[in-house]
């Protein structure tokens, strides 16, 4: 029996980006068709926008994160985390600012961004 935690088993971040992908395809969906009707600031929309993009290229980061983790082992591991941080905290404080029109939400969004740059420098700085 594999005793690996579930973060250290590609099928989980696999899982994980599968699902990823999919919301920030919809999302991003909803924001083209859909957030028009509720939203008019074209600030918030380009901000919802900004975090559907972002929410995207790390859901693919997430699946190569996932396809590298036999030869890279932890550091791979460690990364698919920190993108998925960044994803919840980046993209989903931008989400709900631009729903709630609450400013204050932004005050989070600079961990998300942390969290991405530190998921592609934990690739970089692998042994």
């Amino acid at each position: 029996m594999n005793k690996d935690l579930i973060w250290q088993r590609p099928s989980f971040w696999f899982k994980v980006a599968g699902f990823s992908g999919a919301a920030a395809v919809g999302l991003g969906a909803f924001g083209a068709h859909g957030l028009r009707a509720r939203v008019t600031d074209p600030y918030l929309l380009e901000i919802w926008n900004r975090a559907a993009s972002y929410h995207q290229i790390h859901s693919l980061a997430v699946c190569a994160a996932a396809c590298c983790a036999n030869s890279e082992g932890k550091p791979a591991f460690v990364a698919a985390s920190l993108f998925s941080l960044g994803i919840a905290f980046f993209s989903g404080s931008l989400y709900a600012l631009t729903l709630t029109g609450n400013r204050k939400l932004g005050a989070v969004t600079p961990f998300g961004g942390l969290s991405f740059i530190l998921g592609w420098l934990s690739l970089a700085f692998r042994k």
